[in-house]
């Protein structure tokens, strides 16, 4: 073999195997241990607990009471308008046109409800809600945020547009308070809804009186102008019925003239017809009406039913403006939360977090305890 042929065996060359390092063992969850561990720390558990469930307690104590009273109200019925609709119809005969029926009237009443400035003159005149604040003089910013806060507490929520609501086939509302007690908020949304109950009637009947007024006022109007145009009307044919009687004079036409068949062809302007003696006669009798509407039939009946507008009297009624399908509602369950729903979740939570924080303080000290292995370091 040649010097030259320095070409290496492959077979020379010997692989050793690298030293591995102990891998460290994958620790499984023991819950025996567990277990064993929060058995030990059962004191310590049990007293977390129990101050949390003294917590939930003190916070539903503490927490505001909040009742809610319902009202559910429809359209007042066609029985129920029976004063309403006898005062229309009176009103109705004399030619008084009113746009007024149930749905009018419960619109009426809902706008009403939520009213900013019907519910402060409730407020102001409810004793109950006035005697809450201390003193004669109240702060007008202090009741200004009572009002707030009432008007919050105090819905007016439409069936129609509630999907939670099953269908009806009526149309309804649900008018609801919430107050610190249930007889309280019970009282507030009956008083309330009476209150604007009253002003709709109040309305309502003033409305007619003052479209009667209006009425009265329009038809005495007309009928000045009416008896103007008649007035003048009759001074016009007193003046043509004296030219009338100058051109019969001086045709020399004492008697009226008759046709004996014959066609007269009278003049459109000053009519002789009737000659002298009948042109007098017709001038004495329109000379001798004082009053133009004499002869006027429908004056006569216009002036009669003017009359009975400003005879007619219209007084207060009292009528039902809803129809009530639940009456303002005496809550018998608090809203949110149970006292002792928060106790048990207080408590739930008081244990969870105790037990965390034994598992927690377990696992640190473990990791703690463990050997340490070739190339770590602390």
């Amino acid at each position: 073999m040649s010097t030259m042929d320095s070409k290496p065996q492959q077979d020379a060359i010997v692989s050793f195997p690298r030293p591995e390092l102990p891998a460290r063992q994958p620790q499984e969850i023991d819950l025996l241990a567990l277990t064993e561990t929060l058995w030990k720390a059962k004191n310590r558990i049990l007293s977390v607990a129990f101050c949390f469930v003294l917590l939930g307690l003190a916070v539903s104590l503490i927490l505001p009471q909040k009742w809610t009273s319902s009202s559910v109200i429809t359209p007042a019925e066609r029985n129920q308008l029976v004063p309403l609709d006898q005062l229309l119809a009176t009103v109705q005969v004399l030619d008084v046109d009113l746009n007024i029926d149930s749905t009018n009237i419960f619109e009426m009443f809902i706008k009403k409800f939520n009213s900013s400035v019907l519910l402060e003159e409730y407020v102001k005149s409810s004793p109950s809600l006035m005697s809450q604040f201390d003193g004669v003089d109240v702060d007008p910013r202090e009741l200004h945020r009572a009002i707030v806060a009432v008007s919050e507490r105090m819905k007016a929520v439409d069936d129609a547009g509630n999907k939670k609501e099953p269908v009806t086939p009526y149309h309804s509302w649900t008018l609801s308070f919430t107050g610190p007690q249930a007889e309280e908020a019970q009282s507030i949304l009956a008083g309330y809804m009476q209150f604007v109950a009253d002003k709709v009637v109040s309305q309502t009947v003033t409305n007619i009186h003052d479209t009667v007024m209006m009425k009265v006022q329009v038809e005495k109007q007309r009928l000045a102008l009416d008896r103007a145009q008649l007035e003048n009307a009759k001074k016009a044919k007193i003046k043509r019925l004296n030219y009338s009687l100058q051109v019969a004079k001086a045709a020399g036409l004492n008697k009226p003239v008759y046709s004996n068949g014959q066609a007269i062809k009278d003049d459109p302007d000053f009519s002789v017809t009737l000659g002298t003696e009948g042109i007098n006669k017709k001038l004495e009798i329109e000379k001798s009406i004082t009053d133009v509407s004499e002869l006027n039939a429908e004056i006569l009946n216009r002036e009669y039913r003017l009359k009975q507008l400003e005879a007619l009297n219209i007084k207060d009624i009292k009528f039902p403006v809803v129809n009530y399908q639940l009456s303002p509602s005496l809550p018998v369950k608090k809203d949110g939360p149970g006292k002792a729903l928060i106790i048990l979740l207080a408590a739930i939570v008081g244990g969870l977090l105790a037990c965390g924080g034994v598992l927690l303080q377990q696992a640190i000290r473990s990791r703690h305890d463990l050997p340490l292995l070739d190339g770590e370091s602390l």
